[in-house]
């Protein structure tokens, strides 16, 4: 008999490990690491203020602003994004490259969601988002109000 696991961050952590490992493996070879993913996909909607798109990439990942220029400037090595307008340095965009490359990235995204959710009822998917994100929301409220 296999018992129910408690929702915790450990059951949290192997389920998000187990996803990434998976999504590294699908970009793998479109020569994107893991961190760059979430970047192309804020950059998918449009240009962005290099100061926003950090800000978006540092809350999300909790990684530091100079990991985020590191990406950034692997991105625009990569002629995946460029400066959105040489007389404003602080918008990038993706180039027609980097769009393409982030669609693959979210195909390889929803086939991967579609395997790993498929037989899950909407409701429990439903339950489990809305305690994950009040588990995300308490969490970043704690990181915000403790210093490093």
């Amino acid at each position: 008999m296999s018992t129910v696991p408690t929702l915790n961050g450990q059951v949290i952590g192997h389920a998000h490990y187990a996803t990434r490992a998976l999504l590294e493996r699908a970009v793998a070879p479109l020569g994107v690491e893991f961190n760059q993913v979430l970047a192309l996909n804020v950059l998918a909607n449009g240009p962005v203020d290099r100061a926003d798109l950090t800000h978006r990439v540092t809350s999300t990942l909790k990684v530091d602003e100079q990991e985020v220029q590191r990406v950034l400037a692997t991105l625009v090595d990569a002629h995946l994004a460029q400066v959105d307008d040489e007389a404003d340095t602080a918008r990038l965009r993706l180039t027609d490259a980097g769009h393409a490359v982030q669609a693959r990235i979210a195909d390889a995204v929803a086939g991967i969601s579609a395997r790993l959710y498929a037989d899950i009822p909407s409701d429990e998917a439903s339950a489990a988002a809305r305690a994950l994100t009040l588990v995300t929301r308490r969490a970043n409220a704690e990181l915000a109000a403790t210093p490093t």
